[in-house]
């Protein structure tokens, strides 16, 4: 690929990533119960996440929104969960960011 086209890749949000006033959308199918919390590639038009925490007692929505902020270098409560509380589609709002998909996509390993 042209660097040219990476540049744009990168400015141009993708499916999974979008506006919503000042917030940004970010459709997640997630899958817990992994070893680690990891950004794998995108399922169904969603960005699937691995997270190392079990489905019980809510602690994989609470483990997914405090690794989401860290890695977007936001306060935990610039983010939050939209949709999908006992899914693993997942809608989670998020404030204060500029591009979210460069900082949690596949490509940021």
């Amino acid at each position: 690929m042209p660097p040219s086209d990476r540049v744009l890749k990168l400015n141009e949000p993708p499916v999974w990533a979008r506006r919503d006033g000042a917030d940004w959308l970010i459709d997640l199918h997630v899958q817990p119960g992994a070893k680690v919390t990891e950004a794998v590639g995108e399922h169904g038009g969603r960005l699937k996440l691995k997270i190392a925490a079990p489905p019980v007692d809510n602690k994989a929505n609470t483990h997914l929104l405090a690794w989401l902020a860290a890695q977007l270098g936001v306060p935990k409560s610039a983010v939050r969960l939209v949709r999908g509380e006992s899914s693993r589609q997942k809608t989670v709002a998020v404030c204060g960011v500029a591009a979210p998909w460069r900082d949690i996509g596949v490509d940021k390993k």
